[in-house]
């Protein structure tokens, strides 16, 4: 093909490598933009859930989705003894742990896990921060978050030691034997136990996804850019040429 003295010829395997990497390139960032609107539609939800009334959280095996992101109350009895200490946690840029202790359902064999709050780490970190056992009856409300954290397992060595790196609420029953809700609670309520409470409620994160996006429709346009440039020669005519 020859377009205004200049000569268009390229190769198939570069029409195709370049076909495949565009078409890479487009849909990496068509899934951005999806990533970025469904954190859009989560935050909009969290935001909606903090207008409506407090929950009851049922004795019953509930399912996640149905609770997520909602304000809950519950009425139980810390078990203190399978408390953890969740590390890596800062606040203020402080260290410290999130505490998670389960609370035995009132009227119920049930079980959900409670994040109590921060604690700072101390000087000695072989020497675990005291924290004030709760032993009557409690009220805890707050808002339901997933117990997991993706992407981790917990290793084996775990089992006997109360500082955990990550959550996992199917090996927490493993370990502890107890029956639990598949959620967790940020516990927003004061109990007086000197932990620090202080849960942010953090952007969508959706325009960091929308700014990948763009990094990757810019990839798939400079690559056909480059095939273009990489493929287009000057015709000389022979007069040129001698």
């Amino acid at each position: 093909m020859i377009i205004l003295g200049y000569r268009f010829e390229p190769k198939l395997w570069a029409i195709v490598l370049t076909i495949v990497a565009t078409s890479v390139f487009f849909k990496l960032g068509q899934w951005q933009l999806s990533r970025a609107h469904e954190k859009e539609m989560q935050y909009e939800q969290i935001a909606q859930y903090t207008k409506q009334p407090t929950v009851s959280l049922p004795g019953s095996k509930v399912k996640l989705e149905d609770f997520q992101y909602r304000e809950v109350e519950v009425r139980g009895e810390f078990i203190s003894e399978h408390t953890i200490y969740l590390d890596n946690k800062t606040y203020k840029g402080q260290a410290g742990y999130h505490i998670i202790t389960p609370l035995k359902i009132s009227n119920s064999t049930l079980h959900v896990a409670v994040n109590r709050g921060w604690i700072p780490t101390g000087n000695d970190r072989s020497i675990l921060p005291s924290i004030p056992k709760i032993e009557d009856n409690v009220e805890i409300i707050g808002m339901v978050t997933s117990a997991d954290t993706k992407n981790l397992i917990l290793s084996d060595t775990l089992k006997e030691n109360q500082v955990w790196n990550n959550f996992n609420i199917q090996r927490y029953q493993e370990v502890t034997g107890l029956m639990m809700q598949p959620l967790m609670i940020l516990q927003g309520n004061e109990e007086n136990d000197g932990l620090i409470r202080s849960w942010t409620r953090p952007d969508s994160g959706g325009s960091k996804n929308i700014g990948y996006a763009v990094q990757w429709f810019s990839l798939a346009a400079t690559t056909i850019i480059i095939f273009i440039v990489m493929n287009v020669k000057r015709k000389f005519k022979k007069n040129e040429q001698a």
